[in-house]
């Protein structure tokens, strides 16, 4: 599959915390760090989502903000 988007972040997943409506999937990213996104229950069910499951967290934007302490 080919995507438009430019941040590919390729991972693993380490959890899943599913609610009623709506699920947190936390992605343990290739370089070390963690990236977390909620998506609908619906979602995880029909991409087979399990833990440990390598997957790409995929960000399209239009705008990324910065910030410092």
């Amino acid at each position: 599959m080919k995507l438009s988007a430019r941040n590919q972040l390729p991972g693993t997943i380490k959890a899943i915390n599913v609610g009623v409506v709506t699920a947190e999937v936390v992605i343990a990213l290739s370089g070390g760090g963690e990236i977390v996104s909620v998506i609908t229950k619906k979602s995880v069910e029909s991409l087979g989502l399990t833990v440990g499951k390598k997957v790409y967290a995929v960000i399209k934007s239009t705008e990324v903000m910065v910030a410092i302490d």
